[in-house]
């Protein structure tokens, strides 16, 4: 004997979705594009670190700080651990012990990002950037001969404004010019009774000396790049004209450097980038007079900035430690 819907017992009614609130699904969608996104970047630097033999590793070499690393890396879990206890103040109504570990989240983001730029100004110091590592010898010396040309022209230009009449000066020609153009006008400008005994014009024609003996044997190729390394060392050591040099980077080349520049630059950068974007998260919570209410926000917070922890956690080894 068959029974229909009506009878017996009621049909429950059909519930449709997760059972989960909207933004949060909203956030784990997000989360996939940026797993996709960051998944990229990792795989291509795995491509090219394994398939580059040779690919630098040393850290006195590529200015890796591994222990700066490290210290980021315990910095980042523990602020995902302060997320947690704030999120567990919010659910049982602590407000105030919730605003506490936001503001310790907040702060430990930006001893990361302190570390992080540390870092940075190590590689920027040392010139450990894309398109400007010497990979071989020969660019090696390429680069001191074009970093010490720039550097006595644009000395020497200073100079020469400085010496000769507004008139003189006119005649200068344009900055980073061919440094034996400005010799000429600054030799006219020390012949002058008024400057040529100024402290600052001394033994620049030694200076010009040195410099065309190792210009000129790199230009014939008849100097190795120990020797290049030990000459500009002699110049930067004068007491009296070294500073002029001290823009000049050392002949250290690095094999596939400035792919290693790109690809650390690349994904570190946009790393920090996701940390400055979990901060505005934090800041708009610190800045509610009262948090009540905004549970589901700091819960979705939460979750972006353990993605930005794990993130870290993959980039460290590979970056730093492989």
């Amino acid at each position: 004997m068959s029974h229909s819907p009506s009878q017996g017992h009621a049909v429950p009614p059909i519930k449709m979705g997760l059972a989960i609130p909207n933004s949060k699904l909203c956030m784990w969608l997000f989360l996939g594009t940026e797993i996709m996104f960051f998944t990229a970047f990792i795989g291509t630097y795995i491509v090219l670190r394994m398939g580059s033999k040779g690919w630098p590793t040393d850290p006195d070499v590529t200015h890796i700080r591994v222990a700066a690393g490290g210290i980021n890396t315990f910095v980042l879990i523990l602020s995902s651990y302060f997320v947690v206890v704030a999120h567990e103040a919010m659910g049982a109504h602590d407000f105030g012990k919730a605003r506490k570990f936001l503001q310790w989240t907040f702060a430990l983001a930006f001893v990361f990002l302190g570390i992080k730029g540390f870092e940075y100004y190590g590689k920027i110091d040392h010139d450990i950037l894309p398109g400007h590592i010497a990979e071989n010898d020969q660019q090696a010396k390429a680069k001191v001969l074009r970093e010490s040309e720039t550097a006595v022209a644009n000395r020497l230009e200073r100079l020469a404004a400085k010496a000769v009449s507004s008139k003189a000066a006119e005649k200068l020609p344009e900055p980073k010019d061919d440094a034996t153009k400005l010799k000429a006008l600054l030799a006219e400008a020390a012949s002058k009774p008024e400057v040529k005994e100024a402290e600052e014009f001394r033994g620049f024609g030694e200076m010009f000396k040195q410099f065309d003996l190792m210009k000129q044997g790199i230009l014939r190729e008849d100097l190795s790049l120990h020797e290049v390394e030990t000459q500009l060392a002699g110049l930067k050591s004068n007491e009296q004209w070294g500073y002029v040099f001290k823009s000049v980077h050392e002949p250290h080349p690095i094999l596939y450097g400035n792919i290693f520049a790109s690809c650390y630059f690349l994904m570190t950068g946009f790393h920090a980038l996701h940390v400055i974007i979990g901060m505005i998260l934090f800041w708009i919570l610190l800045k509610q007079a009262n948090l009540e209410g905004w549970h589901d926000f700091l819960e979705n917070s939460g979750l972006y900035w353990h993605f930005v922890d794990l993130v870290w956690i993959f980039l460290f080894p590979l970056l730093y430690i492989v």
